[in-house]
């Protein structure tokens, strides 16, 4: 038996409602701008750039690298162009949500029911055939 206090601790009770079902309920984050993955890897590829070029200390801790290469692995949109299109594309919908825009940029889905499956908040915003059409323009985007 040991005698050693226990290392582990109790788990935080989430601070609020928060849910993404068919209704948004994002507490604190509600209107915050979100991005995209794509978008979060321009930015922080961007910054580490700057700083390497003026030869500030970038401060590579394991953290930073593995979000790198969690970003680059899974953000649809490499070319700046092709992310800037989305975010346009996206942010035109004024139905949408900033969650649910972040949320479509990122997933990438193939078809509205997947979108809708995936995204529940937007079943009664837009028409599948709506839907499916902005799904369209992302991807010939994300081929270019």
């Amino acid at each position: 038996m040991s005698h050693h206090p226990p290392t582990s601790r109790q788990k935080a009770q989430p601070a609020g409602d928060e849910e993404a079902t068919t209704v948004l309920k994002l507490g604190e984050f509600q209107d915050v701008d979100t991005l995209t993955l794509s978008e979060a890897a321009l930015v922080i590829n961007a910054l580490v750039a700057k700083r390497r070029n003026e030869r500030k200390n970038v401060n590579e801790s394991e953290m930073l690298t593995k979000t790198i290469d969690y970003l680059d692995t899974f953000a649809r949109f490499k070319e700046k162009e092709s992310v800037e299109a989305v975010e346009r594309l996206l942010s035109s919908h004024k139905e949408f949500a900033k969650f649910e825009r972040a949320q479509l940029g990122s997933l990438c889905c193939e078809t509205a029911e997947e979108a809708k499956y995936l995204i529940p908040s937007l079943t009664n915003k837009i028409s599948d055939e709506d839907l499916q059409e902005i799904l369209d323009e992302m991807y010939k985007l994300m081929h270019r």
